[in-house]
């Protein structure tokens, strides 16, 4: 019989919390509507920021539920598809009518297709990226961020060029292309700190939460910049890992056919 209480608190706060994320992406295309780019920007990467705690609340008070996963995905694409797309048509993208608009829509439905395949993949048990602790693809929050870097340098430094829609039509074609990629990313599950640089790591966590504060759109930069280049890393220790499970079950399979030889 149906539990008549109805959903509990526990499983409700992290859905919650998913629905804060959508209304805050959402948010960011009024401010693109006014013309308050900044405030349109930094609306998203709260959705970002949101979108990173609903998952760990839920794992953290046991409410994963599947209806909360297809609520995320549809959230995420709103939020860091459709909204980074619509915001940068607006800011400059429409200067090559039809042109600006294909790239929007690029990034758009790879970021919909990115999460598509993650729902499609959830109930898969052979995962290798998952099982050695990286992502399939550029994640949808990290994407959209990508998405805003030529906005950073452009209100940073002032250079027209960065707002340039040929140049951001290009970029935007390339991480939409990420989004989709089959390429081993990092994730949190892949960082593990040596534990003599703990201490240090915390530091400098705290300085970089300063920077946000007094520069943000030079420390968002850095921040896009430094995830750009982490990539090789993670193509090369992802390798590492496969080929040593290779090894591994080459040594398993010799080790079988030797016992059923002696058998």
């Amino acid at each position: 019989m149906p539990d008549a209480r109805g959903i509990s608190l526990r499983a409700m706060l992290p859905n919650a919390i998913t629905a804060a994320a959508l209304c805050s992406g959402l948010t960011g295309i009024r401010f693109a509507i006014e013309g308050q780019w900044a405030f349109a920007i930094l609306a998203v990467l709260l959705a970002g920021i949101l979108d990173g705690i609903d998952g760990r609340i839920a794992r953290l008070l046991n409410a994963q539920s599947r209806f909360g996963a297809e609520l995320d995905s549809l959230a995420d694409s709103l939020s860091f598809g459709m909204a980074p797309a619509i915001i940068l048509y607006m800011w400059s993208l429409q200067d090559l009518r039809n042109f600006g608009w294909f790239a929007a829509l690029a990034f758009a439905i790879c970021c919909a297709l990115r999460l598509a395949r993650f729902n499609a993949q959830i109930d898969v048990d052979e995962q290798p990226h998952k099982s050695a602790g990286f992502l399939t693809g550029v994640p949808a929050p990290v994407g959209a961020c990508l998405a805003f870097m030529p906005f950073y340098l452009w209100t940073a430094t002032g250079i027209e060029q960065f707002r340039d829609p040929i140049l951001l039509s290009v970029w935007l074609t390339l991480i939409a292309m990420l989004l989709i990629s089959n390429m081993a990313t990092l994730s949190w599950l892949a960082i593990r700190p040596r534990r003599g640089i703990r201490l240090g790591l915390i530091a400098f966590t705290g300085i970089g939460f300063a920077a946000l504060i007094l520069e943000p759109w030079w420390s968002l930069t850095v921040i896009s910049a430094g995830y750009l280049l982490l990539m090789p890393y993670a193509l090369v220790k992802y390798g590492s890992i496969k080929r040593r499970r290779a090894r591994e079950q080459e040594h398993r399979t010799g080790s079988v056919d030797a016992a059923q030889t002696d058998a």
